[in-house]
C-alpha cells in the first residue's frame, strides 16, 4: 500500500525560503510584486487568482489584479500588457489562459516581458527551457511537480518517466525538466495506443491529460511514484484528478492527492518566480 504524498509541507519549505528572500529584499528598500491580468470571471482562475493572493500576502509579496471584460478587443489587451511590462514596480506578469478566442495568443505571447514572464508564456521563456537554460521561467505547474519530486527524494536519474499530457502548459514542459534530471522520457497524448501498456512501464506516472479518473491501476507500475496534475469535477460535482487514487494507492509508492497535492505548490512557484524575476530585474 502506498503513500499519499501532500503537497501543503513542499509549499510551505518554498514559502518560508521565499519569505527570507523578500525581508532580505525589503531590507534593500525593495518590494517584489506581481500583476495578474485576467480576462472574465472564468471559476477556475477566479480560484487559482485567490489562492495566488493568498500566497503572495503570506510571503510578503505585493499583488495587483488588472479584471478585463470578457469581450476586450485585442488591440486594448495589449495595451494593458504593455503597460504592466513598463510599470518599473511590477516584477511579474501572470495572465491567465486560455484567452477569449477574439484574442489572438499567438500574437499576444510575443508581447508580454519575458523578463516578467513567470509562466512561461513568451516564446523566449519556452526556448530556454528547451535549452535547459536556468535564467528562463518554466511555466509554474510543471514547476511545482518537480519540487514535490524533490522534496520527497525521489531521484529521477535513469528512470523511465511517462508523461500523460502533451499541453504547452504542462506536458511538453514536463517532460524537458525531466529530461534535465537525466530520465528516460515518454509523452503520451490521446491518439497514444495502449495507453495503459505504456503508462504501465513508468518509474514516475505524471497524469495531465484532464480526465477524469483516467488512470486506474492497471496503468501503475508496481511501487511506481504517480503524480496527479489533473483538476476536474467528477459525476457527484466533487473535485478530483486524472488518477483514480485509492485503488492506485494499491499498486504505487507514492501518489499525490487532488485536492492537496500539485495544485498546493504551483502558487509557492508562482512566488518564487516573483522574486527571482524581482531579483534580475534589479541588477
Amino acid at each position: 500500500m502506498g503513500i499519499l504524498i501532500k503537497g501543503k509541507p513542499v509549499a510551505d519549505k518554498i514559502t518560508e525560503d521565499v519569505k527570507s528572500e523578500v525581508r532580505n529584499l525589503n531590507s534593500s528598500g525593495i518590494q517584489p510584486k506581481l500583476q495578474i491580468i485576467r480576462v472574465g470571471e472564468r471559476e477556475d482562475d477566479i480560484a487559482y487568482e485567490r489562492g495566488a493572493l493568498k500566497r503572495m500576502a503570506k510571503c510578503g509579496i505585493l499583488t495587483g489584479v488588472k479584471t478585463l471584460p470578457i469581450d476586450i478587443s485585442q488591440d486594448d489587451f495589449i495595451e494593458q500588457i504593455k503597460l504592466s511590462n513598463s510599470d518599473e514596480t511590477v516584477h511579474g506578469i501572470l495572465i491567465f489562459r486560455p484567452l477569449p478566442k477574439q484574442l489572438d495568443e499567438s500574437i499576444i505571447k510575443y508581447i508580454v516581458d519575458p523578463n516578467k514572464d513567470i509562466d512561461c508564456f513568451n516564446p523566449v521563456n519556452v526556448a530556454k527551457v528547451t535549452e535547459g537554460d536556468k535564467t528562463g521561467f518554466a511555466p509554474c505547474t510543471p514547476s511545482a511537480v518537480m519540487e514535490i519530486l524533490d522534496y520527497y527524494d525521489v531521484d529521477l536519474t535513469g528512470k523511465n518517466v511517462v508523461v500523460l499530457g502533451r499541453s504547452m502548459v504542462v506536458g511538453k514542459p514536463q517532460a524537458l525538466l525531466m529530461l534535465q534530471k537525466n530520465a528516460t522520457v515518454t509523452i503520451c497524448h490521446s491518439k497514444t495506443k495502449n495507453l495503459s501498456e505504456v503508462a504501465s512501464k513508468a518509474d514516475v506516472l505524471v497524469a495531465a491529460i484532464g480526465k477524469a479518473k483516467l488512470v486506474l491501476k492497471e496503468f501503475v507500475k508496481e511501487d511506481a511514484v504517480v503524480i496527479d496534475v489533473g483538476i476536474n469535477v467528477d459525476d457527484e460535482g466533487k473535485l478530483c484528478g486524472d488518477v483514480r487514487t485509492d485503488e492506485c494507492l494499491e499498486i504505487a509508492s507514492m501518489v499525490t492527492p487532488v485536492p492537496a497535492g500539485v495544485g498546493s505548490v504551483t502558487t509557492s512557484v508562482l512566488a518564487k518566480h516573483v522574486v527571482r524575476a524581482c531579483k534580475s530585474l534589479i541588477k
